[in-house]
């Protein structure tokens, strides 16, 4: 049977800050707020210290402390621990934090907040806990969205829910909501990798077996995906749950771990596999070496245990969490062997390296031997296995840099000091020099003899690898029309570059606003994270072009919402042309006064009345969003005069006489205002403009 391990299994960040925090602080008085993780197995050895779990802080004595754990908390929670003098240790993940911050501000500014996850999550509960506004929960892509159609929504996600599920829910709204809807991707990174491992071990396996607590959201998830890609899928909350005989006929099983599940269990998971001859890739030798059992140890091997109790007599240590091993206070290597010392280093969960030195019959351990024996061979055995090694350049000769590692002296060659030839060779005396053995020389004195440049090269050579697979995975996933994040890095006189996922992309100054601006940081500020909009993809010429304003409403898409017919506005005038006039009500919105709407009077030339940069009141005659333009009238809005002069034909002036002879009406007004509006505008026709109000005259 071959076994695929998931390579990212076991405890997220998050958690093992948490588990590390609630083995190591002071257990007098010190209480956790709710089960700090998912795992009974974990809660339970957490609880053997001394710990106590509660599930309110009313419950924690007054001036006590209390451990907030990686799913956070409301915000009415801190007031309650100042309220009762506690002192918070808070253990809250920071993906989850980020998520407390977004709710936070978004419901401030009065929108709603959606978020996808299981009600009684406590992520969950304390995600709504940091709402001031209204606020839900969606866990089904089924869920009926229809009564956020009108309304500014927020969605956000539990961090460890379903990317696959978040997705389709955010399609289901984008299609729903008619109003405003932000959609972060709050999913921690880590749970969206291990998802995706999850399905891709499941689809090349014939079985799974999918290790954590039964009440673990993420195991869950992680189950729920392998399911999907496997029939045989078999969930165990730790080792006691295998059953070798469910799997025996299977030739690939895989081994999936939830983020809530500790090295530990998961190594007792794969021994009871290698018990029955079970095969992987180098995991299950290691899990072999791990596990403290005195039977599977040899004489002389070094192993590295956890420091687990502090005795008068020794330590007990333990190489796998689970079977203990004693070490003699006589081989621990310290001067004075002090119990109070090494129980705080119990705690701490501290390890150390110990040496085999007997085995039957009974198993003997010795840290002092392996200080010995460490001393003596470690450093020229570590160096001729190809370490990298350090010392300070003594002197030179003519060939090249001499130095000393101890007892043993160094020689560098000259050409081997970096690529390239050296002429000055005393300016390196005095300087750090770093080395990988090329040779020792054994004849009479050992002789180290090191290069300095296959390390400089071998590190120059990974940087460029380095980069030519990220900036090949980053084209591979990038796509023209991708919404992607970005950090604003530094800006020019064209433009903005942007770090998206470490790779420079450019924002173009003409791609920051509809309305244009004349600097990039009217728009954006260096070192802030924007959304933006893949414009162009040239993966030869490694060049990304990305837009802002493509993720900003255009001012005319909000126009009908500020304007209507019958609007009285105020804007400026920007262009004068000889049918009328142009004024901007605001940035990149513009409306036409006809001539005939400027004035009571008749004008032969609009500029008699209106200088560019004026500022004036109009009335809203016809307003057309589709075809982007709107009719004003500054006549509408000015007192009509009392008496109307009449002219007769020998007075009309002369602009009547230089009417175009090519169009049909013969009137010389509705001409010009063909120009811009081509037979009417809003519904209104050219006579209904320049005739407006005649029946009150």
């Amino acid at each position: 049977m071959e076994i695929l391990v998931a390579k990212s299994g076991g405890f997220c960040r998050g958690v093992k800050r948490a588990v590390d925090t609630a083995f190591s602080v002071p257990t007098e008085n010190t209480y956790i707020l709710g089960e700090l993780i998912h795992n009974q197995d974990v809660v339970d050895r957490i609880s053997q210290r001394g710990i106590k779990t509660v599930e309110s802080v009313e419950e924690v004595p007054i001036g006590g402390t209390v451990l907030i754990r990686a799913h956070g908390v409301g915000k009415s929670v801190y007031r309650a621990c100042e309220q009762r003098k506690l002192n918070v240790i808070d253990c809250t993940c920071t993906f989850v934090r980020n998520v407390q911050k977004i709710v936070e501000e978004k419901s401030a500014e009065g929108k709603t907040i959606l978020i996808t996850g299981h009600f009684e999550h406590p992520e969950v509960k304390g995600l709504v806990g940091w709402c001031s506004s209204e606020s839900y929960v969606i866990s089904s892509v089924d869920d009926d969205l229809s009564a956020f159609q009108d309304i500014d929504v927020v969605l956000v996600s539990q961090t460890t829910f379903s990317h696959e599920r978040f997705s389709k829910i955010a399609e289901n709204l984008k299609k729903v909501c008619r109003k405003t809807v932000e959609i972060f991707q709050t999913i921690c990174y880590t749970t969206v990798r291990r998802q995706n491992e999850a399905a891709e071990i499941a689809a090349k396996c014939d079985a799974v077996l999918v290790v954590g607590g039964l009440n673990s959201s993420n195991t869950n998830k992680l189950y729920e995906i392998s399911t999907a890609h496997c029939k045989q899928v078999f969930r165990l909350k730790n080792a006691d749950d295998f059953e070798y005989e469910k799997i025996f006929n299977f030739k690939r099983v895989g081994v999936i771990v939830g983020a809530s599940t500790p090295e530990w269990q998961t190594q007792e998971v794969l021994f009871k596999m290698a018990e029955n001859g079970a095969k992987d890739q180098g995991m299950m030798a290691q899990v072999m070496a791990d596990m403290g059992n005195e039977e599977r140890y040899k004489k002389g091997q070094i192993i590295t245990a956890k420091i687990v109790q502090a005795t008068n007599e020794g330590l007990y240590l333990s190489g796998s969490g689970k079977k203990d091993m004693k070490l003699a206070a006589e081989e621990i290597d310290c001067e004075v062997y002090n119990k109070d010392e090494y129980a705080a280093k119990a705690e701490a969960n501290e390890e150390i390296e110990v040496m085999v030195v007997e085995v039957k019959p009974e198993l003997k351990l010795s840290q002092k031997m392996v200080k010995k024996v460490k001393e003596e061979e470690a450093m020229l055995a570590d160096i001729e296995a190809g370490a990298e090694f350090s010392v300070v350049c003594t002197g030179f000769n003519k060939g090249g840099l001499t130095a000393e590692l101890g007892t043993y002296p160094v020689f560098v060659p000259a050409k081997e000091i970096r690529s390239g030839y050296v002429k000055d060779l005393e300016k390196y005396t005095g300087k750090k020099l770093r080395l990988k053995v090329l040779e020792i020389r054994k004849e009479r004195r050992k002789e180290i003899i090191a290069s300095q440049r296959v390390i400089l090269e071998a590190e120059k050579a990974a940087r460029e690898a380095a980069k030519a697979e990220k900036e090949a995975e980053f084209f591979g996933n990038i796509q023209v029309g991708d919404i992607v994040e970005g950090k604003v890095e530094r800006v020019t006189s064209f433009g903005a570059f942007v770090s998206v996922g470490g790779f420079d992309c450019l924002a173009h100054i003409s791609d920051l606003s509809w309305t244009g601006v004349k600097a990039v940081t009217d728009v954006l500020e260096i070192g802030k994270h924007y959304e933006f909009k893949v414009l162009k993809v040239d993966q030869e010429g490694k060049k990304v072009s990305i837009g802002y304003k493509q993720l900003q409403p255009q001012p005319w898409d909000l126009a009908a919402e500020k304007y209507a017919q019958g609007d009285i506005v105020h804007g400026k005038v920007v262009r004068i042309v000889p049918f009328g006039a142009f004024v901007e009500l605001e940035k990149g919105i513009d409306g036409l006064v006809h001539v005939s709407q400027i004035s009571h009077e008749w004008l032969e030339n609009p500029t008699s009345v209106l200088t560019i940069g004026q500022e004036i009141d109009a009335k809203i005659l016809a307003f057309n969003a589709d075809e982007r333009k709107i009719t004003l009238s500054i006549k509408a809005i000015e007192p009509k005069p009392e008496t109307v002069e009449v002219k007769t034909d020998s007075e009309k002036p002369v602009r009547a006489k230089k009417a175009r002879k090519s169009n049909a009406s013969g009137n010389a007004e509705e001409d010009d205002y063909r120009e811009w509006n081509e037979g009417g505008f809003g519904g209104a026709s050219i006579a209904e403009m320049l005739h407006l109000n005649d029946d009150e005259n």
